[in-house]
């Protein structure tokens, strides 16, 4: 499968990201978790090159936790602070404001000495489509400031949220890149539902989902909808749409609705904890 989407919008959000860029001392870039390298923006990184930089590995409710402490240690070798983050439970939030402070501590200090106290950090929060970024705003804030909603593109325009005397976060849009060049990327993101589910096939992508749960979390399959894993991945779609009674007239299995279903459900954490990606498979 090859998988490109990039809305026109989304190259005036990266504009208007190039001229806000200049206005922040740090760039708080969220992931997800499951795939934390290939929801990593590049353009993030050319943006934010000479700015402070703190990563949050956001929906680690969802991922691998073995997984996420590899990544961890793989993004702080790089530089970055590192947070490990659930925006919905608000578990990781408490360690965020320390974050902030370290990854900023040499601005902060010039500062001092330029006899400035007290100036707030400002900070641009952005990463790709529903990676959770309103929803940690908002978590943050204790309040909603910011909309959300889970599916890409909900928040349209950048947005200035002072969160306390110390911390002000510029909300902006979630933004991909104009062409994958390894269509792993495409494919990884579309199963976690960062690319609008318009322009892809989804029998294909549960396919490939159902390849990758067979090679690297076996068991995972036969514990959800109690089906032989051995068969082969369009065979198995055809169980799990029995298992589900997902089924056409005549008794045909459905195999759109039962992709369908599969996707969500590997969304949604249903199927476990599960990273579609580890360091040494992934270019760094």
């Amino acid at each position: 499968m090859n998988i490109q989407w990039y809305p026109g919008h989304m190259t005036k959000a990266r504009r208007m990201m190039q001229e806000n860029i200049k206005l922040v001392d740090l760039v708080i870039e969220l992931v997800d978790a499951r795939v934390p390298q290939s929801s990593r923006n590049p353009d993030i990184d050319e943006l934010g090159k000479n700015k402070a930089r703190l990563l949050l590995l956001n929906k680690a409710d969802l991922a691998d936790d073995a997984a996420t402490e590899v990544w961890s240690t793989h993004f702080r070798a790089k530089g970055f602070q590192v947070v490990k983050l659930n925006s919905r439970s608000g578990s990781g939030l408490k360690a965020i404001n320390g974050a902030i402070q370290e990854a900023c501590k040499e601005k902060i200090e010039r500062d001092r000495k330029r006899g400035i106290l007290n100036r707030p950090v400002r900070a641009m929060v952005a990463g790709i489509p529903n990676v959770g970024k309103s929803t940690f705003i908002n978590s943050f804030a204790g309040k909603a400031c910011t909309k959300t909603g889970n599916k890409p593109g909900v928040t349209k325009g950048a947005q200035w949220v002072r969160l306390n005397k110390q911390v002000e976060l510029l909300d902006t849009p979630g933004i991909l890149w104009p062409k994958f060049e390894d269509p792993e990327v495409g494919l990884k993101l579309a199963m976690i539902g960062s690319i609008k589910e318009e322009v892809l096939n989804t029998e294909e992508l549960s396919l490939e989902l159902l390849k990758y749960l067979k090679g690297q979390y076996p068991g995972v399959l036969k514990e959800r909808y109690g089906v032989e894993e051995a068969l082969a991945e369009v065979e198995l779609l055809g169980e799990v749409a029995a298992r589900r009674g997902c089924l056409q007239k005549g008794g045909a299995p459905d195999l759109q609705k039962a992709a369908a279903i599969l996707l969500e459900e590997f969304r949604n954490g249903k199927l476990g904890k599960i990273t579609l990606e580890l360091p040494g498979a992934v270019e760094a």
